[in-house]
């Protein structure tokens, strides 16, 4: 029988009142410090990317970059895109990346190559049996990246770039006339971007550079005969199909080709791990995105062009093709010859093509012949 006098299991109503007191102070003070943390609320890192893109596909597929990249940074990151002039020209975007005055940049390599020819090779180089996808993973798994950080350095840059979205190949384009022979290029006047301007000009046209949205006044006016930008979607928006109806898919001019997103580096450097690895996989996750959603979008375009706008659509002919084969090499030893790092990233990319495009020619079969069993 236990000891009311001293069995301190036994509460009396004198320590009850006491326990209570001592409680009801414990938690008023443990609700302040719940109420008033003493934490550093770490405020959002801002960065200002300009796109080379105004409007249309492009930008949507710039703009979808950056929420990827938004929705998993969270508050820590927010990448804030404006349109294409905001604050440079496109051809000053690299430029105004590297100083700072931009703290990134959407766009493509072709738009700053006048720095080096080499910047080609990066998204509109020649065609060595291989597709956008096959030129990305050289990047990625080939030595590509390496090699483009490399002409980075030496060409004083303080830029950090991930590359994502393969492209089709781009259409040969818009001419007066159906073009059935190699020999009637002789002499048009044309409009293209980067290496393929060396190319062509050895087929004999002439070669205007361009924007994207000057290509289609200048053909109305007479400056120029034919060109092209990328794709149908595109070159809808343009208004190509106002100025001419015969419309070239396929061509090694530009067979292949990707976006370029470009940060300042001390921007980047100075970012935490994570969100350095935010940017770089939410490149990645849009190249699978962009195939998706820009594919369906071209294909849907182009029954619109030859249904609702009377282009004829004319796949581009292997002699036209052969021959554009035959510029590139020519343009490839040219350069070669002048550039030993050009021939360096050239001897890179035959490797891998020669191994990647062995296995893939081996392995896929003819697509081609099973759309005819179905839809011929």
């Amino acid at each position: 029988m236990a000891n009311k006098e001293t069995d301190t299991n036994v509460s009396t109503p004198t320590s009850r009142r006491r326990f209570l007191k001592l409680g009801a102070a414990g938690a008023a003070g443990a609700s302040a410090a719940v109420a008033m943390p003493n934490i550093a609320r770490a405020q959002t890192k801002t960065l200002k990317m300009q796109a080379a893109w105004g409007g249309g596909i492009f930008l949507e597929n710039a703009q979808s970059y950056v929420k990827r990249v938004n929705d998993m940074a969270g508050s820590a990151l927010k990448i804030d895109l404006l349109p294409v002039d905001s604050v440079v020209k496109t051809s000053q975007m690299q430029d105004a990346v590297h100083r700072g005055v931009l703290d990134a940049a959407h766009y493509v390599p072709a738009y700053w190559y006048s720095k080096s020819k080499v910047a080609s090779l990066f998204g509109t180089g020649p065609c060595f049996g291989w597709s956008s996808n096959e030129v990305l993973g050289w990047i990625y798994y080939g030595g590509g990246q390496e090699l483009f950080d490399e002409l980075m350095g030496s060409l004083g840059l303080n830029v950090v770039s991930f590359f994502n979205s393969a492209m089709p190949a781009q259409p040969f384009g818009w001419f007066k006339e159906e073009i059935k022979d190699v020999s009637q290029l002789n002499g048009l006047k044309y409009r293209t971007v980067g290496l393929a301007a060396d190319v062509l000009l050895e087929m004999g046209m002439s070669v205007v550079q361009l924007p994207g949205g000057e290509i289609q006044p200048a053909m109305k006016s007479g400056l120029i005969d034919a060109a092209e930008f990328n794709n149908p979607t595109s070159d809808r928006d343009f208004g190509m199909q106002d100025v001419s109806k015969h419309y070239h898919l396929a061509s090694f001019h530009q067979s292949q080709e990707f976006f370029e997103v470009t940060f300042n580096k001390q921007t980047y450097d100075s970012l935490a791990d994570e969100l350095k690895a935010i940017l770089k996989y939410a490149s990645e996750a849009e190249s699978s995105n962009f195939y998706w959603h820009n594919t369906k979008r071209y294909a849907d375009d182009l029954v619109k062009l030859a249904t609702e706008q009377g282009v004829n659509v004319y796949r581009t002919p292997d002699s036209v093709m052969a021959g554009q084969l035959d510029a590139w090499d020519k343009v490839v030893d040219r350069l070669s010859s002048e550039d030993p790092f050009f021939a360096k990233v050239i001897d890179s990319q035959k490797a891998y093509a020669k191994t990647v495009m062995n296995y893939l020619n081996l392995n896929q079969p003819d697509y081609k012949l099973a759309y005819k069993h179905y839809f011929a």
